[in-house]
């Protein structure tokens, strides 16, 4: 049992140890430093999802927009088809990156619940009937697009971004 014990003691320490290293890669490099925090700008993105997100995609700027990022990550949404007839609900696809969509799974999560831009645009689908998971699935792949959003733009994440353009255009 002590054998058992000063193991999980050791991966701990291991675990701690690259954690350290991987911030440090990440602070030593402004770009990285840059896109992270821009990153972690967004409510319901954390540290780790961050350094996931720059390991796993690399350069977010390298894909033409959005949609290319949330398909290389494989959130993009996919039917059933047979012939002519659809079958079934629509699902994602997960045919990109398996680790990257695994990443933004937890983030997902947090973000239906606690980002008020992704709780509102989340309560809408599921008033609308789509599957709990569905819709975890579509606030991953919004997510997608926001980080792809703040890195190109170089702006942090405001809340009220949205509200203003459409105060601009309600006074038109």
């Amino acid at each position: 049992m002590q054998a058992v014990q000063s193991h999980l003691d050791w991966l701990k320490r291991e675990i701690e140890a690259l954690a350290l290293k991987i911030d440090d890669h990440i602070d030593r490099h402004p770009n990285l430093k840059q896109d992270a925090d821009l990153q972690r700008s967004i409510p319901g993105v954390s540290h780790t999802t961050a350094a996931k997100v720059l390991a796993y995609a690399g350069d977010v700027r390298r894909f033409s927009n959005a949609k290319a990022l949330a398909a290389f990550i494989g959130l993009t949404p996919r039917q059933r088809l047979s012939g002519s007839s659809v079958k079934g609900r629509t699902i994602i696809s997960r045919t990109g990156h398996k680790d990257l969509r695994r990443a933004l799974y937890m983030p997902g999560l947090v973000a239906r619940r606690y980002n008020p831009v992704l709780k509102t645009f989340a309560d809408r689908l599921a008033t609308t009937g789509l599957a709990p998971k569905a819709v975890i699935g579509a606030v991953m792949r919004k997510l997608a697009h926001l980080i792809y959003g703040v890195i190109t733009s170089g702006k942090p994440f405001d809340l009220n971004h949205r509200q203003t353009r459409l105060a601009i255009q309600d006074g038109i």
